[in-house]
């Protein structure tokens, strides 16, 4: 579940497990492009999951109109699930891959560690920066042997999303800066303020939406999670993910969340009721809480930053070396990513920037959102960027962190199970999934 368009449109959903729809009329499978453009213009093909943004914001187009020898058509393929599989394949294969591959952020530590010699070093074609991105950005596609293989196209840093009414009702503080005190610097302050929250809490109404999204946003926060940097699988033992469980199962045996499920009818029928009062927030999810609360919750709902900064979601951009035109492709792809294209991505699709360099160009530092009482968020979530640690990322992240929440955490939160009956049901399909 990754990103939305913040001005109500939902785009792509990734953290890998919610993606938007393939356009109409597009295939469904990349090719390697040639020429094939006509007129002496050379295709470039780029595969993509969902709605990814780059078309929708027009950025092809303006491609297209400074590069006249340069033909860009798009393929998509509806959810992530069935196109990383499908990009696996065709990598192994070394055919049938668009020039241009999408790659999102819980699959990218895979490609980079299993499949970089397939692919082409981005980090050395001209017009690209390291400095220009965020340094754990870069590092999550560059290889041991120092091939950056992915550019990244943008991030999601996370901040709290807050109901002011609900808050004013429970007698705690509304001010976007006076509520990122609460919590400041401290998953377990957050917690505290959800038992204020619940001392005086409207009827029908809980504190948070989820424990299994709570638990995403703490893990969010830390370096070292579910792998080593030895590439050893360690969420058994890690303190990370010991204090993400503990803090999300205390929010559900102590009837603190909605007993909710992200992204199901269910959950977005809480935000059109107004049934729970805060929800982790990645600066993609702001469009999709404007889409489900309607205009009943304009002014109603504000941004304040998270007690630490956390991410989620991300995707990439690699370049297959099977491709017909590898030069035009990285120079494409390095295009695409860049801080100026980046910020343009950001303000007509909200997906935030994984350059650091756009922080500072007026679409993102002078972004504000009215629909959640014109907060900075611009400014919000470009300080959470910027603290986000390293994080060490495996192959198989995706499928530990889904097993906690949806094995684990779900069965605590929704069904009465003990914080230990829940981490012993995780833990076992987890083993089953990794053949541990």
């Amino acid at each position: 579940m990754r990103r939305t368009v913040i001005l109500a449109v939902v785009a792509a959903l990734g953290a890998g497990l919610l993606a938007g729809c393939a356009e109409d009329g597009e295939e469904t499978a990349g090719s390697s492009g040639g020429n094939g453009g006509g007129k002496g213009r050379t295709t470039l093909t780029v595969g993509v999951f969902g709605a990814f943004g780059l078309k929708e914001a027009g950025l092809y187009d303006e491609y297209m109109k400074l590069n006249k020898h340069i033909e860009i058509k798009q393929t998509s393929i509806e959810r992530n699930e069935n196109y990383y599989p499908q990009l696996l394949t065709h990598l192994g294969m070394g055919s049938g891959l668009a020039d241009i591959q999408a790659v999102e952020v819980n699959n990218i530590a895979e490609i980079t560690a299993t499949q970089a010699d397939k692919l082409v070093d981005l980090g050395s074609t001209e017009g690209v920066s390291k400095d220009a991105f965020l340094p754990w950005k870069w590092a999550q596609a560059t290889s041991r042997d120092g091939k950056t293989v992915g550019l990244g196209t943008d991030i999601g840093p996370q901040g709290i999303c807050y109901r002011k009414d609900l808050f004013a009702e429970a007698g705690l503080p509304t001010d976007r800066e006076a509520v990122g005190r609460l919590w400041a610097g401290d998953w377990g302050k957050y917690l505290a303020a959800g038992r204020q929250f619940k001392a005086e809490a409207p009827k029908g109404t809980a504190f948070a939406d989820s424990a299994s999204g709570i638990m995403a946003a703490v893990t969010g926060s830390s370096a070292k999670r579910f792998y080593d940097e030895n590439g050893e699988v360690v969420y058994k033992t890690s303190p990370a993910v010991k204090e993400a469980w503990d803090i999300a199962a205390a929010f559900a045996t102590e009837g603190l969340t909605g007993r909710l499920q992200q992204f199901t009818p269910a959950w977005d029928q809480g935000y059109a009721n107004g049934t729970f009062a805060t929800v982790s927030c990645p600066a993609w999810m702001l469009g999709y809480i404007q889409d489900k609360s309607g205009a009943a919750g304009k002014g109603k709902w504000d941004v304040a930053p998270a007690p630490k900064p956390s991410n989620w979601g991300g995707s990439f951009l690699v370049v297959p070396k099977a491709g017909g035109n590898t030069t035009e492709a990285a120079k494409l792809a390095a295009w695409l990513t860049a801080p100026e294209q980046q910020a343009k991505l950001f303000e007509k699709r909200g997906s935030f920037p994984s350059a650091k360099a756009a922080y500072s160009l007026p679409a993102v530092s002078g972004a504000t959102h009215d629909y959640f009482g014109g907060a900075p968020i611009g400014e919000i979530f470009s300080r959470a960027a910027e603290g986000i640690p390293v994080t060490i990322v495996g192959p198989k992240d995706l499928v530990i962190a889904q097993n906690l929440a949806d094995i684990g955490m779900l069965q605590v939160d929704q069904k009465g199970r003990s914080s230990e009956e829940g981490w012993k049901a995780a833990v076992k399909a987890i083993d089953n999934a990794l053949d541990q």
